[in-house]
């Protein structure tokens, strides 16, 4: 029987470079909120990456605890050319910009609207052909639009029987709410019983295989441990728990680990 011994590593991008050898590895990024971890290798160096059957990514990701992509640099340069060409339709489309314009903006790194329109100007007037008016007018033109986008997403939400109780938690954007509203989620109380990995979304591990949980605010970057705060906060908005309990609770267990680390 051949038995492979796979160095350790607490590192855990390294550690899977070592489960993946002999296979080479051009590059691994690491995305510890989703427990997911994207590997770039060459061309032909795929199918001894994924192994016959998928085994080599199968044990990668039981050893690791993450779920793993493997793809092509020729796969991973596509995707980036699209998100690319995405994100300048968007720019054009959004702030009355020409193709040229908005190329430039995501080229500096710019991601969304919200990022233009909320940077310190100094960030915009790095661009070429920028000067302090021209940024001005992109962050306003930036706020406008979201501005509106926000008014329709509230609306919409109204339509669909949002209560005040909802709209007026703070934490929780038009955006938001719209889409919570969307999967029936109308009240603070509605929004009290739900689960942080029904927000943020999530991986289980179902019979030994691990399936995405999609989270009803996972589009918007809310990470797990902020969708934990926002239910906690509405529970004790709402008077269900009592937030010298949590004080309590946690106090006696800082007292439990200084315990533990004098023992």
């Amino acid at each position: 029987e051949k038995i492979d011994i796979i160095p350790w590593n607490e590192d855990q991008p390294t550690f899977l470079v070592n489960a993946l050898q002999p296979a080479e590895v051009s590059k691994v990024v690491l995305d510890e909120e989703a427990e997911r971890i994207e590997v770039v290798v060459p061309e032909e160096q795929l199918s001894l990456a994924i192994g016959r059957r998928g085994q080599n990514v199968r044990l990668a990701s039981q050893l690791t605890n993450l779920d793993i992509d493997i793809m092509t640099e020729a796969e991973e340069s596509a995707r980036r050319q699209k998100e690319f060409e995405v994100r300048t339709q968007l720019f054009m489309e959004t702030l009355d910009l020409d193709e040229f314009f908005a190329q430039l903006l995501v080229s500096e790194g710019f991601t969304s609207l919200e990022e233009v329109a909320y940077v310190e100007v100094d960030e915009l007037l790095v661009i070429d052909g920028v000067d302090e008016d021209t940024a001005k007018e992109l962050q306003v033109r930036a706020q406008e639009y979201l501005e509106e986008a926000a008014r329709k997403a509230l609306e919409r939400a109204r339509e669909l029987g949002v209560e005040d109780s909802l709209v007026s938690f703070e934490g929780l954007t038009p955006k938001m709410i719209e889409a919570l509203a969307e999967d029936g989620i109308k009240t603070l109380e509605d929004f009290a019983t739900c689960a942080d990995w029904e927000l943020a979304g999530g991986w289980t591990t179902v019979d030994g295989e691990r399936v995405k949980d999609d989270g009803l605010l996972e589009s918007f970057d809310v990470s797990l441990e902020e969708a934990q705060d926002l239910v906690m906060t509405a529970r004790i908005v709402l008077g269900w728990v009592d937030p010298n309990d949590l004080i309590t609770e946690g106090a006696d267990a800082d007292d439990a680990t200084e315990t533990e680390e004098e023992s």
